[in-house]
């Protein structure tokens, strides 16, 4: 009798020795580089292999050139910590960060699975560009990482990309070096980051042939850009904007003989003689001077390589990647400023001192006839002006000559109060990313809703579906119609649904008066 005990004992524990090992091996993946091993996290629900170099350190003398292919290495690499984020100074307060801090040597991805992938297992992929204006960001945002999204089966990558001077400086110099090409460095590391997933996902269960590029804000610019990107076609096979896109001048695609003047003047009033003397300032003085010419200093350029001419026109050629596409924005974007004791009367004299013979035609579309009306028009208008409106254009140019299924949301939930917000009943810009990710709880100060569960919920399925199919409609959705079918609209709010696009007279309005880059 005893030792059948003991017989089943030691079978006992050599079951679980197995399973340890086991759950030991699933954390060491070997890249092409070499192994690197991760940890669980979620309470062991998911991978998290973090600090995963996709390019070398971009230092030195590769400062301001094209990311090139990381060097390899012997042993076991620790992917437990974040990498340091790509330099920049701090800009809003609703972003915190689990790195080290700031570094130039920042081209690195995070990678979650689900805990018990297969190797095998061949999972979409989505790989995302964070926001910040081309300025600020990275991929250890805490609502960006450890994201219930790969509950719904996916593989999720975060990446860093550099930015402002470090990651699209255009100058004369630079210029001559790249024998007629310059600037969009950061645009660079994210193809790189791309060609390293298709390199390599497949070994932590991804498929390398259904991956899917989403963004917000300036990472959903980045996606506009790249599908007219001539350099990364055929490394992604769908596209998600939220909040942006390159047909607006709120970052503007400069032409690079417009820039690489500016940008030498600004280089030069540095002290410096030379690329050599430029590539010896240290970061701190580079983000200080860097600083004074404010978020969008440095944005992208149409270089003649990577991005071949301005981007409406490559889509009204039909040029760009003809891939399944998801984008909308949120309805307050940037509400609150102009419409600040806003009054009906105060709106018939806005409308007449910047639409002149238009004023009729802009309040048929931007109706203020009682004081409420008023500040909702005017909030609609910055919100266009800021965001909607350039998304709007991507979206109509994908969906005229695309060749390939286009969704389009309205994110409508006001927010609760939140510390970044303190009052309440708006959907801000950026508030859509909790949802989009599930993590919700992440966000300070904030009483969530049954509604805000609910519809997070609602987001990573509509999200993860359409990664896996480029269609977001599944089980216990509401219906989602294709918007080049139909030009019908999904309204995420508290209760999600379509209906026909009742703005569209709006967006024709600005393209007929030009009004675009009209901020206000």
């Amino acid at each position: 009798m005893r030792n059948r005990f003991v017989r089943a004992a030691v079978m006992l524990s050599l079951a679980f020795g197995a399973l340890s090992l086991a759950h030991a091996d699933s954390l060491t993946v070997k890249t092409q580089q070499g192994s690197i091993h991760g940890k669980l996290v979620k309470n062991g629900l998911m991978r998290a292999f973090l600090g995963i170099p996709f390019a070398a350190p971009p230092v030195d003398d590769l400062r301001w050139k094209a990311p090139v292919r990381p060097a390899p290495w012997k042993g076991v690499r620790d992917a437990t910590k974040y990498a340091p984020r790509c330099p920049q100074w701090p800009i809003w307060a609703d972003y915190i960060f689990q790195d080290p801090g700031p570094s130039e040597d920042c081209l690195y991805l995070d990678v979650y699975t689900p805990a018990k992938t297969d190797p095998d297992a061949r999972l979409p992929v989505m790989v995302w560009i964070h926001g910040g204006g081309y300025a600020a960001g990275g991929s250890s945002e805490p609502r960006y990482s450890d994201s219930p999204l790969v509950e719904h089966g996916v593989v999720l990558v975060n990446i860093n990309y550099r930015m402002g001077v470090f990651g699209f400086l255009a100058s004369e110099d630079l210029r001559r070096e790249g024998g007629g090409a310059a600037g969009n460095y950061g645009l660079m590391d994210m193809v790189a980051a791309f060609q390293w997933v298709h390199a390599n996902i497949a070994r932590f269960g991804g498929d390398p042939g259904n991956v899917t590029i989403f963004g917000e804000s300036a990472g959903s610019f980045a996606v506009s850009t790249l599908m007219a990107s001539p350099a990364a076609q055929g490394l992604f096979q769908k596209a998600i904007g939220e909040s942006g896109g390159a047909f607006s001048a709120v970052l503007p695609t400069d032409p690079l003989a417009v820039r690489a003047a500016r940008d030498q003047a600004w280089i030069e009033s540095l002290g410096v003689k030379n690329l050599a003397e430029a590539r010896m300032l240290s970061m701190d003085r580079l983000i200080n001077a860097a600083k004074k010419k404010g978020v969008v200093g440095f944005t992208p350029v149409i270089d003649g390589k990577l991005v071949t001419e301005p981007i409406a026109k490559t889509y009204a050629a039909g040029k760009q990647a003809h891939v399944p596409l998801l984008a909308g924005w949120n309805r307050d974007e940037r509400a609150g400023t102009l419409s600040k004791g806003m009054t009906a009367e105060k709106w018939k004299a806005f409308a007449g001192e910047h639409f002149g013979d238009h004023a009729n035609e802009f309040l048929a579309v931007y109706p203020g006839n009682t004081d409420a009306e008023a500040v909702r028009s005017a909030d609609d208008f910055t919100s266009d002006m800021f965001i909607a409106f350039g998304t709007w254009q991507w979206i109509e140019a994908q969906t005229k000559t695309g060749e390939a299924p286009v969704y389009r949301y309205h994110f409508e939930l006001p927010a609760p109060p939140s510390e970044m917000h303190p009052v309440g009943g708006y959907a801000w810009h950026s508030d859509d990313l909790e949802y989009v990710f599930g993590t919700l709880d992440v966000r300070r100060g904030s009483t969530w809703r049954p509604e805000d569960r609910k519809l997070s919920a609602e987001m990573m399925s509509y999200w993860t579906n359409f990664a896996k199919t480029g269609d977001p409609n599944g089980p216990g959705l509401p219906e989602w119609p294709r918007y080049d079918k139909t030009h019908a609209v999904e309204h995420l709010d508290r209760e999600t649904h379509a209906s026909p696009d009742t703005t569209h007279a709006r967006y024709e309005f600005l393209l007929k008066t030009a009004a675009v880059g009209d901020r206000h």
